[in-house]
């Protein structure tokens, strides 16, 4: 990977402004940089600067910011120009993600999805409100890797023991996360899912169910 690239890449991911990494991609292409080849040095930056949040340089929401702008800037034109050439980035993994039916809460959820992303991971946020047939139908749909089901209700945890069922009746190979306010790991435990406390560990817990080794 070219240091000059990486170092350009870095400069406008930590500028924190959607526009300022959308012109340098943007110019990346125009020189001749594949768009696979922009991706593979965006994650590497990706995890770089998640190095930088574990050692406190960056903090969270700074974390989160970078998450979204490159997430956004992926999506909105490296993507399509990937799907042109009949390219395929590599990431550590694919996640579906989202807050289960009954319950509206997202900010949480919207961390660790952007988090993972971050991290390096292909994620799918389904958003809040998520009924069960969802999870399964996305996970099935992308081969996903992971599914992450976040409850902020005590009245809605219920639905996270669903989803496992389910999971288990669709006969998914995914490894199953749980999280939110009222969760706890015996709660996980009993329904048969990973736990993760909050939204800095989340990234760590799925490395680690899935054997991730960088």
């Amino acid at each position: 990977m070219s240091k000059d690239i990486t170092k350009e890449l870095m400069e406008a991911v930590l500028s924190y402004d959607k526009d300022v990494l959308a012109n340098v991609v943007r110019k990346k292409l125009e020189m001749g940089m594949s768009a696979l080849d922009v991706i593979n040095a965006l994650t590497f930056v990706l995890r770089d600067i998640g190095k930088k949040f574990e050692d406190g340089e960056i903090f969270l929401a700074e974390l989160v910011s970078v998450g979204e702008i490159v997430k956004q800037v992926t999506s909105e034109i490296l993507e399509p120009e990937l799907k042109r050439a009949g390219g395929k980035r590599k990431t550590l993994g694919k996640v579906v993600i989202g807050t289960v039916h009954g319950d509206i809460h997202d900010i949480g959820k919207n961390i660790v999805a952007s988090m993972l992303f971050a991290a390096g991971f292909e994620v799918y946020d389904l958003g809040a409100d998520v009924p069960v047939e969802k999870f399964i139908e996305e996970a099935r749909k992308h081969n996903a890797d992971v599914i992450a089901a976040s409850a902020l209700l005590t009245t809605t945890m219920p639905v996270q023991k669903e989803l496992s069922e389910a999971i288990r009746k669709a006969g998914l190979n995914v490894k199953y996360i749980v999280g939110g306010a009222p969760v706890t790991p015996e709660w996980a435990k009993e329904i048969g899912a990973a736990y993760a406390p909050d939204a800095v560990s989340a990234v760590e817990v799925v490395k680690k169910i899935l054997g991730v080794k960088e």
